[in-house]
């Protein structure tokens, strides 16, 4: 059932709060700069014939998870939703416990995984990349693909996953059992040897993706998540190939 809504409630209204930011929306796609507007992906999903509670639990859900990217990781640099959207409406219609419900979950869970991991806690992470774009996915089916491999990027399973991870890491800091999430001269947590800071992370990821050494492509509508690539060693190689510095503490 589709059926015209109102300006202000229609997808464009997350373009415009990511417009109240001073922020540019780089995309990691290769052939373009900017990300695929929300006005755009309204229009995608439109195409699927929802039915307009569908359609709106879904706008609020994406509206709640962008909200709290924006508060949470304010220097993120990339902000693709594409796949992840598509995601989310892929599962929300073949989901047992319906649509909207499923869609509610999913908004809560992410609103808590960002929350768990950004700026806000002593985790203190900078960016979403490694999320998003499916580094801690694929890494995580790596230890045990014949279980996993179906597992989507977006899934319940792994966002779970990921909020036991982050309840874990946040365990560690509190009992000054870290070693690899040491606080950074930035302020920030990377657990990375190399130095992630904006023109090194930029510079990294662009050519990666250039690559198509990114797990997943959020960018692509359609895309199809490769967790069978060797993308941690890569990463580390590439940033002794491109000169940058070793992470200061």
């Amino acid at each position: 059932m589709k059926q015209e809504l109102a300006p202000t409630h229609t997808f464009q209204f997350i373009d415009e709060i990511l417009a109240q930011q001073s922020l540019t929306l780089l995309s990691l796609n290769p052939q373009k700069t900017l990300i695929t507007s929300f006005a755009e992906l309204g229009d995608l999903i439109t195409e699927e014939n929802i039915d307009i509670e569908i359609f709106t639990a879904l706008r609020e859900t994406l509206e709640s998870i962008v909200r709290t990217q924006l508060q949470n990781f304010p220097e993120n640099i990339f902000w693709d939703f594409d796949f992840m959207v598509s995601s989310m409406l892929r599962q929300a219609l073949i989901a047992e416990e319906g649509a909207v419900p499923f869609l509610k979950l999913f908004g809560k869970r992410m609103v808590s995984l960002t929350e768990m991991f950004g700026n806000k806690t002593e985790i203190r992470f900078r960016y979403v990349h490694d999320f998003m774009y499916g580094f801690e996915w694929a890494r995580w089916v790596q230890k045990d693909p014949q279980k996993r491999e179906h597992i989507e990027p977006f899934s319940l399973v792994f966002l779970d996953y990921l909020l036991v991870k982050g309840k874990e890491i946040l365990q560690r800091i509190n009992h000054g059992q870290i070693t690899s999430y040491k606080l950074c001269d930035s302020g920030y947590r990377n657990p990375f040897t190399f130095s992630r800071e904006p023109e090194d992370e930029y510079r990294l990821l662009t050519y990666l993706a250039e690559e198509q050494l990114i797990p997943v492509a959020v960018w692509n509508w359609d895309d199809s998540p490769v967790w069978n690539k060797p993308f941690q060693e890569m990463r580390q190689q590439l940033a002794l190939k491109l000169n940058i510095q070793p992470q200061r503490h």
